[in-house]
């Protein structure tokens, strides 16, 4: 059964003819172009094809064509961006270019459907690495070089396996297993099967491959051209645990509902009830820069706000439209009691129970010692609702809410918080949802 399941994935995992014939013409015509241009640049060694559309790893639903320029190691960084995007944009002048950020700026274009990428990198020897692109030209050697036809259809199932289960994809704004990972797992583990059965059991920290480092992160993924590198440092803790999920539900019970979209359930009322949203909205900058803030910011203050005596069970944060992002807050309850227990030193800590007394006497409904000496101060909260402390932390005392100085210009020049069950761009309602349902996949019991 289960061979059978991973028999009819191979259909939405692998090209067929005429996507590969699509594709190919593209990658042609923009290598050409590409070509063109950089041999105008003194400071260009040479172009080569990278990424999934180099190694045969690519999936139908969506390709990238990257095409990676060479740079001499002495090439000034000034210049190696500005080389880096004229090429990309003389030679994509023809497809509305427009420029992406990594490390360093590239030059994209969408032609037809099929997203091409013209990524600067610098002509060094391996480990010699200036700019984070570096690797990939390596990446793609010593992946050409090593795996199987069998084994390049299995990173393409992992992927559309990653993929459709939400997992797929390094950006910040995703924390997944990124196309790169996939390749090194069935290299290492020789098949898309062999890689479920090995994350179903995989311990915490566990290292796959080996490296003279020891790292520390839930998994452990070394580079293997890179053996001081751990791929798995940039994979969230939720893709981890969700991956082991999956793969243990898949092996125990194959179905290629694994590979299909999954439609949603209407979102819980109740829980929806307890959800508040964090409207605001930002200027213009990269989707790397702007989630790495929002996520930040959704940290901080979902700390601010269990301090406070709120239960959070779970945040998100989203950014959508261009310019706009939510903070995300699922609590246990949007109302606390309005009294609030303190506890102090035990009566043996002289000084410091002295000082606790003299802090909180005046503060205090009632105070006693408990049956361990320690001192209690029942005392009236500041706030028994989450909304209105929210609005006071972020409106009043954003110095103090973490929230990261990148943000706090967007959130004084206005922000909204809404209800969960309030009318939400479909962006944001697909973020609530994923907080607050369960997901079937992950935790069925079989």
């Amino acid at each position: 059964m289960k061979n059978d399941i991973i028999k009819k994935s191979k259909q939405i995992a692998i090209p067929n003819n005429v996507q590969r014939k699509k594709v190919d013409k593209i990658a042609n015509q923009v290598f050409s172009l590409v070509n063109k241009e950089a041999k105008k640049q003194k400071a260009v060694v040479s172009v080569h094809f990278g990424g999934s559309y180099a190694k045969e790893t690519w999936t139908p639903e969506k390709i990238d064509i990257d095409i990676f320029v060479k740079f001499k190691k002495t090439t000034s960084e000034k210049n190696f961006e500005k080389v880096g995007k004229k090429i990309g944009f003389d030679s994509l002048k023809k497809f509305k270019p427009y420029v992406r950020y990594s490390e360093h700026p590239f030059v994209e274009a969408d032609i037809d459907g099929v997203g091409v990428n013209v990524v600067p990198c610098y002509d060094i020897k391996k480990g010699e690495w200036k700019s984070a692109a570096d690797r990939s030209t390596f990446h793609t050697e010593f992946m050409s070089e090593k795996l199987t036809g069998s084994m390049k259809d299995d990173i393409r199932i992992l992927k559309c396996f990653l993929k459709i289960n939400g997992m797929y994809g390094a950006e910040i704004a995703k924390q997944g297993f990124s196309g790169y990972v996939c390749e090194v797992l069935v290299y290492y583990l020789g098949s898309f099967e062999n890689v479920l059965k090995k994350i179903s059991k995989i311990k915490n920290n566990e290292m796959i491959g080996e490296s003279p480092r020891k790292f520390e992160s839930p998994i452990v993924i070394i580079d293997p051209i890179d053996r001081n590198r751990n791929l798995g440092a940039a994979i969230s803790i939720q893709n981890v645990t969700n991956f082991i999920l999956i793969a243990r539900n898949f092996l125990k019970k194959s179905s290629l509902s694994y590979f299909k979209e999954k439609s949603k359930d209407k979102i819980p009322v109740e829980l929806a009830k307890n959800t508040l949203v964090v409207n605001f909205k930002y200027k213009k900058r990269s989707d790397d820069i702007i989630y790495g803030q929002i996520k930040r910011a959704a940290t901080s203050i979902e700390s601010q706000i269990t301090k406070e005596g709120f239960n959070v069970l779970r945040s998100d944060a989203v950014a959508y439209d261009e310019s706009k992002a939510s903070l995300l807050f699922l609590l246990e309850s949007l109302t606390i009691s309005k009294n609030e227990i303190r506890t102090g030193p035990d009566v043996f800590s002289g000084d410091f129970s002295t000082k606790f007394i003299e802090i909180n006497s005046k503060k205090s409904k009632l105070m006693w010692a408990d049956k361990d000496g320690k001192l209690q101060s029942l005392q009236t909260r500041r706030y028994e609702n989450a909304k209105s402390y929210l609005t006071d932390l972020i409106k009043n005392h954003i110095g103090e809410s973490g929230i990261p100085k990148g943000l706090r210009t967007d959130f004084k020049n206005g922000f909204k918080i809404a209800n969960g069950k309030d009318k939400q761009n479909k962006s944001v309602k697909k973020s609530i949802s994923k907080m607050i349902t369960t997901d079937d996949t992950t935790f069925s019991a079989n």
